[in-house]
């Protein structure tokens, strides 16, 4: 567990994303859930040793099963986002995996199958602002790596917690991704936010140059999906954007299939929603049978 400043920490010591905490006269704020329920135990123990108060709320800053699945271990009411929420409705109680890889981190937990679902108790549609007994602390709604993606923001401390809108190291998750407003929040993450402590949801704290760094590459991979939608090239074309990915993303040669991975699905899912749109009672079909959206 990393201290960030008085009260404020982030742990990227478990299995899927990292956590983060804010230990506060009225509680501890929970930001994000470990995959696994030793871990979340584990991470309960190490707060409730800071000595905040007595209640504790989780924020999840999206619906990904990455920082949702054991959301239920923590024992606690939770925030998201309206959108986010709204794909829990389409989940099953249980969790039954899926039917292809998509590069992320609960697919290497083998008993991450079964696990029942916490579903979020409060929801928001723009902003949320919790009053603990210290800083003011303000959860906004910022689309982009997902429909109900959100950040949570402590504007007199100078920290901002992002989620997935920066990842450390890796490429992005791409499949339920919406590039044109993600790439505007990262505009706003690199001018309005450039004197704040950025904490990713996937590397912890990250300075403003890997910011601007994922900024291009989206760009890069927006451009790249254009040139293939104006070709009126198939969905499986989008493979040849991979390799251009990766190569400007930091990470150990023994993720590279991972990866690879990701990115296949992610584009070639994205490529399908934006450019070739299905009709309603299809789209309705694979929202309500499959999981691809809900990722």
């Amino acid at each position: 567990m990393q201290q960030i400043k008085q009260g404020i920490y982030y742990e990227d010591g478990y299995l899927g994303v990292t956590l983060g905490a804010l230990v506060l006269p009225f509680g501890t704020i929970l930001i994000d859930s470990p995959l696994r329920p030793e871990d979340a135990r584990s991470w309960r123990s190490s707060l409730i040793n800071q000595r905040g108060g007595s209640n504790r709320v989780l924020i999840s800053l999206d619906a990904h099963i990455d920082r949702t699945l054991g959301a239920r271990t923590m024992e606690c009411t939770i925030i998201a986002h309206q959108k986010a929420a709204q794909i829990f409705r389409n989940r099953p109680n249980v969790f039954k995996g899926q039917g292809f890889e998509s590069g992320a981190e609960w697919e290497t937990y083998l008993d991450a199958i079964g696990t029942r679902w916490a579903t979020p108790d409060i929801t928001f549609t723009d902003r949320l602002e919790l009053h603990w007994g210290g800083p003011k602390v303000v959860v906004e709604h910022h689309p982009g790596p997902s429909f109900g993606a959100s950040w949570v923001i402590i504007p007199d401390e100078q920290i901002v917690f992002i989620g997935d809108a920066v990842v450390l190291n890796q490429p992005p998750f791409l499949a339920n991704a919406d590039l044109p407003p993600w790439i505007e929040n990262l505009n706003d993450l690199t001018t309005k936010y450039s004197n704040y402590l950025i904490v990713s949801g996937r590397g912890g704290l990250v300075p403003n140059e890997v910011v601007r760094a994922q900024h291009k590459s989206l760009k890069s991979i927006l451009k790249g999906l254009e040139r293939l939608a104006k070709r009126n090239a198939p969905p499986e074309n989008t493979e040849s954007l991979i390799n251009n990915i990766l190569a400007d993303s930091g990470f150990a040669a023994e993720k590279t299939e991972q990866f690879a991975q990701r990115l296949r699905m992610g584009l070639y899912q994205y490529y399908v929603r934006h450019y070739r749109p299905m009709s309603q009672q299809e789209e309705d079909g694979i929202e309500s049978s499959g999981d691809f959206m809900h990722l």
